[in-house]
């Protein structure tokens, strides 16, 4: 039987204020447990929450970026259920009226289409506990810092049909989320946490298959891991005889599998109401304005400039705008050398291999946008050629300086005498006149291979230091002479 995979994604986003969304606790991370915990985040008897106004602009900010419906009024209403990390037995969140509606986000696929994918709701919430099992000698340590941090719930509809489409989505959505400024993104902090809604279904059928949800994937590589290890095990479940179960999974990135957790609660089961502490909000439409005009150039926006302005590829523009910083340093290295395909090779090609070489991000590159637009510039006017360039960039990337500096100092300006180069290439024929006579009774086919034999003789003569083209050209006159 064919099977077709069904995948809805719940992304929690940590949204980037400097309080929590109830409370005047910190929200930065790493800080020692329990020591950003108000009252409030411990849900003592006779506190009360206070909105914070800058959750509400940054989850509206998102909601305009994917050209969703804005509630003019939305409610938070009281999640109920006891976990131990969860010290008032409710979480604050939105249920029947979310502050962002309908909306969506496109994404391109590996073979370059784009596929729309529906995003049934974002809304805002707390963040809950943490509860820490390790050195507690069979016991659980509570740690609060986390409780009432801003949390933005975005809830796709189920239009993704593989693993691959789904981790796309979410690339899509951490760069949106950062480009806006308004989550960090960092997985690894748990900034951006990933629910999978998965299902199969015969191929050609309507209804649903029952779906099984993966609790709090936090990497791109475990989405997809966990997504096709999910999918598989309920095929070969179905085709046992058995019948999937609505339930919440875990996944184990070390055995590679996901294992049940809870049975899946429906919404009645967490007896939702409206917070009888907090007023409805209430977006006026001057608000919805301000918020509109500070939007950024967005990923997609970034894109589509790239290709008509620059005459970059889909692919090249894609790769170059998936960030707000990569994109940025590749328009400074493109102001600086006048080349965006110039500029669009290094960053793609040496630039991203040393960052991923050492484990940095863009905005950490030991070569700065400026140093590198200067290297490229002396490729450009033949003061190097694009080998002794990756030297060149090597010894900025260890500090050495600017280009300029690094070629003065070490010698590596390019000969374009072609008196010189005409003359080293007198010696590397006299040297090897046996290969010139084979050459000159051999046949186009033949001629082909043995020419780059001696453009290599040349160019290692010259220490790699003569024009490649000139030598190219010269060589063909001589043997061909």
């Amino acid at each position: 039987m064919q099977w077709e995979t069904v995948i809805g994604l719940e992304i929690h986003a940590q949204l980037s204020t400097q309080s929590k969304i109830f409370s005047a606790s910190a929200t930065s991370f790493g800080a020692e447990p329990n020591t950003q915990a108000s009252l409030i985040d411990l849900g003592m008897p006779g506190t009360l929450p206070v909105l914070n106004a800058e959750a509400v602009r940054m989850a509206v900010k998102f909601g305009l970026a994917i050209d969703a419906h804005i509630a003019p009024q939305n409610v938070f209403a009281r999640k109920n259920y006891f976990y131990p990390d969860l010290p008032k037995g409710y979480q604050t969140s939105q249920m029947d009226h979310p502050i962002v509606g309908k909306g969506h986000l496109d994404i391109t696929l590996e073979d370059g289409t784009v596929k729309r994918i529906g995003i049934t709701r974002a809304h805002l919430e707390e963040d809950a506990g943490k509860s820490l099992h390790e050195d507690f000698h069979g016991m659980s340590g509570i740690d609060l810092n986390r409780a009432g941090t801003p949390l933005l719930e975005i809830v796709s509809e189920p239009d993704i049909r593989s693993a691959k489409e789904a981790v796309a989505y979410v690339k899509a959505i951490h760069a949106l989320v950062r480009y806006l400024g308004i989550c960090d993104g960092n997985m690894a902090e748990g900034s951006l946490r990933c629910d999978c809604n998965v299902s199969v279904r015969p191929k050609g059928q309507e209804a649903f298959g029952t779906r099984a949800e993966i609790k709090n994937v936090n990497s791109f590589r475990f989405i997809e891991k966990a997504i096709n290890h999910e999918i598989q095990r309920q095929i070969e479940l179905i085709e046992d005889g058995g019948k999937v179960v609505q339930e919440t999974r875990l996944y184990d990135p070390n055995k590679d599998e996901t294992r049940s957790m809870r049975g899946k609660e429906e919404a009645n089961d967490y007896r939702y109401f409206p917070c009888p502490d907090l007023l409805p909000v209430v977006i006026e439409q001057s608000f919805l304005d301000e918020v509109r005009s500070q939007l950024p150039e967005l990923p997609t926006q970034k894109r589509e400039r790239f290709q008509s302005q620059y005459g970059l590829s889909t692919y090249d523009a894609s790769v170059l705008s998936a960030s707000r910083e990569m994109a940025e340093y590749f328009e400074e290295v493109t102001k600086v050398c006048g080349d965006a395909k110039l500029a669009a090779n290094w960053v793609m090609g040496e630039l991203s291999s040393l960052l991923n070489k050492e484990g940095l991000e863009i905005e950490q590159s030991p070569v700065s946008a400026e140093h590198l637009g200067g290297m490229i510039l002396r490729i450009k006017d033949n003061t190097i050629s694009g080998k002794i360039a990756k030297m060149v960039f090597e010894a900025m990337a260890a500090g050495e300086g600017s280009a300029d500096a690094i070629i003065e100092s070490k010698g590596l300006k390019q000969v374009t005498d072609s008196g010189a180069i005409e003359a080293m290439l007198d010696e590397v024929l006299a040297a090897n006149a046996e290969q010139v006579e084979q050459y000159r009774a051999s046949d186009e086919a033949k001629r082909g291979k043995m020419f780059g034999f001696f453009v290599g003789q040349a160019m290692k003569a010259s220490k790699g230091k003569a024009n490649p083209g000139q030598v190219n050209e010269l060589l063909k006159k001589k043997l061909e002479g």
